[in-house]
């Protein structure tokens, strides 16, 4: 707090719905404390050494990497939701590395060529359980990440691997019913199995934290997925103007800088998304807090409807964006058949490493017996899964005649 217990602009607190790092509910396997850093500081930390994180670095967001060297990548995307969850939790008085441990862990599940990998491995699992990436970031952190000496996976904190399962909100209704997201497959058995052993409460919201980093990774794809598609010259700058709030920001841009050349038109442009989207959600949020009063992080957990949270307003404005970033972007021709492609790569893998466990690296095919090895089709989704766009070509490329060109036209004005 500042002099006269006014808090200054930017300045760190503690709220008391802050998740406190000194009455963590722990870990799954009891570690030392250490001397230097909280419980919260030494997950954060796990994440960003972990291979899985420095895997991201080339793997897909939207663009496959090779299209342009300022292109988002799932990387700096995280970058960038870690940088939002941060001015969220310091504004709102919540814990800053809980909030940029859960920025930073959110798309460790995601597979190579971003969506669409996702989408082709979960059709070659239909049989198996399917494919998630929220469940794939937790067989990560809980198993399949072996680099500490006395257990496999980083051991973090239930705060942690809570907000990570349950930062898009419950998964299970009060009464124990499924949530509608999983009402046709069901919750992913590696959820489940983990649950079993270490209770994340699933029919609670996760803490104010995951709540903050969930909001942040909406904010941030948002503003960068409109920066790379004006930058690849899918949309122009006028046909935003058929989303109400973006047409707004172009004018007040226009009005305040008259000439402005396009690029910084661009950066300004989204720039202003991301302040008045956080703005508001700090806003929105302690309006709600106000009205709940919460006690702790417990109460938050309990609530009947998430404390952070876009406005009514700044809701529609964020739904009018994604629809047009659906249908002029993620769904472009030019997009779509690299997608094709990219999908084809995955399943080809797939059905490769799937009939002849023994063409993945000692580690993988290590205790399988065969195809018929009922744990085989999970092992091959794992590998695939962890792969970068680079490898998983390469890997195409080692067992296959031909592969894909994933290329697409560098579309006028943009970058190659």
């Amino acid at each position: 707090m500042g002099s006269g217990n006014v808090r200054r602009t930017g300045e760190r607190w503690r709220a008391p719905y802050g998740s406190d790092p000194f009455a963590s509910r722990g870990r799954l396997i009891p570690e030392t404390a250490s001397p230097t850093r909280t419980d919260f500081q030494r997950d954060r930390d796990r994440i960003v050494h972990s291979a899985s994180f420095r895997r991201l670095k080339h793997k897909t967001q939207v663009f496959v990497h090779h299209e342009g060297d300022h292109y988002r990548t799932r990387l700096t995307h995280t970058l960038e939701v870690s940088q939002i969850a941060r001015a969220l939790a310091r504004a709102l008085g919540l814990d800053e590395d809980l909030a940029e441990a859960l920025a930073l862990a959110h798309d460790l599940g995601h597979t190579c060529f971003g969506h669409t990998g996702e989408d082709a491995l979960h059709a070659c699992m239909s049989e198996h359980g399917g494919f998630d990436h929220n469940a794939q970031a937790l067989r990560l952190v809980t198993r399949l990440e072996r680099r500490y000496a006395t257990f496999d996976g980083l051991n973090l904190t239930w705060e942690t691997l809570e907000g990570l399962v349950k930062h898009n909100g419950p998964l299970l209704t009060p009464d124990g019913g499924l949530m509608p997201h999983y009402a046709e497959g069901g919750i992913p058995v590696a959820i489940t199995e983990y649950n079993a052993i270490n209770d994340l409460e699933l029919a609670t919201f996760a803490g104010p934290e995951a709540q903050v980093a969930a909001l942040a990774d909406d904010i941030a794809y948002d503003a960068h997925d409109l920066d790379d598609g004006l930058r690849a010259d899918l949309f122009s700058l006028d046909d935003l103007r058929e989303v109400a709030f973006l047409a707004d920001l172009l004018d007040e841009i226009r009005r305040t800088y008259p000439g402005l050349e396009r690029s910084r038109v661009v950066h300004e442009l989204a720039r202003r998304v991301i302040t008045r989207f956080v703005e508001d959600v700090i806003a929105e949020a302690e309006r709600r807090l106000d009205a709940l009063r919460p006690a702790d992080a417990a109460a938050i957990r309990q609530a009947s409807a998430p404390v952070v949270a876009f406005s009514e307003a700044i809701a529609a404005a964020d739904r009018d964006i994604k629809t047009f970033l659906f249908a002029r972007m993620y769904r472009h021709p030019g997009v779509m058949a690299v997608r094709r492609r990219a999908a084809s790569i995955v399943e080809d893998l797939f059905a490769a490493f799937r009939a002849d466990p023994t063409r993945m690296p000692e580690e993988w095919r290590a205790g399988l017996a065969g195809p018929d090895d009922p744990r085989t089709p999970r092992r091959v989704a794992d590998f695939i899964a962890g792969m970068t766009d680079n490898y998983a070509v390469s890997q195409h490329r080692r067992l296959f005649p031909e592969t894909p060109d994933l290329h697409w036209v560098i579309w006028p004005g943009g970058e190659g």
